[in-house]
């Protein structure tokens, strides 16, 4: 659906290499690259996952599900715009609990009165993200405390906490994938569908090589754009990186979820949206806080802006309400897709200032 955007990954070699100094036109089309390259790079995880079978493909599935984050994050360490990166995960968890599970329910509920889905799994993930939240709040809290603190103590404590939350999402896949994955068995019985007949292992991974180093490239592009684009358009690193960058990196998940919902398929739509979410939480941003002891000319904490871990509480808060009781409509879905836009005109007013 997404492939004519492919000629913009020539658009932007030519840009970058004929006029270096258009950041803007450089930044928009880089960004317009990505999605089509984040695209394939999924469809690639899956076909692969097809030839491991369900333990391991849901595995694949759940490490490779984010690589484009992952990507995008790891080159805006190496410039050290630590709070792109920052912006970018709370983005991600923000954008697919308000935006994407926001507009399935939406769109799904404008094809179906109400729709039903397995509450067991999605008051799970939706504790995982509570917890996820309480581990992201206390290293803000710890900086913001009055006592007497050890010496890059916030540091350590991000470390520390990275390490808890990747032991907690191994542990997920297991219990998700092997002991109970009865507990996520969707309500809406068997699917129909033909299935595709999987790509072969080599396509699989030169298609999956040949996105990844595009993807890498087109990043590095992106987000030396970034702050002189910003710049001439007067909007907040924070503010492109929870709006902009998320929403690029998770577009191919978007459409996905809305269009599994408008089929009627609401477990799959919200293990799209919910378990993503639990996978940058969870998966992403331990492994950029740790990547960052290696990668850049600093070492990135948890230490999210006051700001930003107030939105994600409040998000997380939401999403928990509206998808306890297993059903949905399309006024649940604007109510989530109001809140994004509410925190989207709040960040824009904050014109170049980190939030606070």
């Amino acid at each position: 659906m997404l492939n004519w955007l492919l000629i913009f990954v020539p658009v932007t070699l030519a840009l970058e290499y004929l006029a270096p100094d258009r950041y803007l036109p450089i930044f928009a089309s880089a960004a317009l690259a990505i999605l089509p390259l984040a695209g394939w790079l999924g469809q690639a995880t899956e076909h692969l996952a097809e030839h491991f079978g369900e333990g391991v493909g849901g595995l694949l599935n759940a490490t490779f599900g984010n690589a484009t984050e992952l990507i995008i994050g790891i080159v805006a360490l190496q410039a050290g715009l630590h709070d792109v990166v920052k912006a970018s995960i709370a983005g991600s968890i923000i954008g697919n609990i308000l935006l994407v599970l926001g507009g399935a329910m939406l769109f799904g509920g404008m094809r179906y009165p109400e729709q039903h889905f397995n509450a067991t799994g999605a008051r799970s993930q939706a504790t995982l993200l509570s917890l996820a939240a309480i581990a992201l709040v206390l290293p803000a809290a710890y900086e913001a405390s009055a006592v007497a603190k050890i010496p890059q103590g916030a540091h350590y404590l991000s470390v520390s906490i990275s390490v808890v939350l990747l032991s907690v999402y191994v542990l997920f896949l297991v219990y998700s994938l092997i002991t109970h994955k009865r507990e996520f068995v969707s309500e809406s019985g068997d699917d129909d569908t033909p299935k595709p007949v999987p790509w072969s292992m080599g396509k699989a991974l030169l298609v999956l090589g040949v996105a990844t180093a595009l993807l890498a490239w087109t990043s590095e592009i992106l987000v030396a754009a970034i702050e002189p684009s910003t710049r001439q358009l007067g909007l907040s690193n924070a503010f492109v990186g929870i709006f902009v960058v998320a929403i690029l990196g998770n577009a191919a998940e978007h459409a996905t979820a809305i269009t599994m919902a408008m089929k009627n398929r609401m477990d799959l739509s919200l293990a799209i949206a919910i378990g993503s979410s639990v996978q940058v939480a969870l998966f992403v941003a331990p492994v950029l806080a740790l990547a960052s002891l290696f990668v850049g000319p600093a070492a990135m904490d948890l230490d999210f802006p006051p700001g930003l871990v107030l939105v994600l509480l409040l998000s997380v808060l939401i999403t928990g309400q509206v998808a306890g009781d297993g059903r949905s409509d399309w006024f649940k879905g604007v109510q989530l897709l109001a809140v994004y836009l509410i925190l989207g005109m709040a960040f824009a007013f904050l014109a170049g200032e980190s939030p606070h």
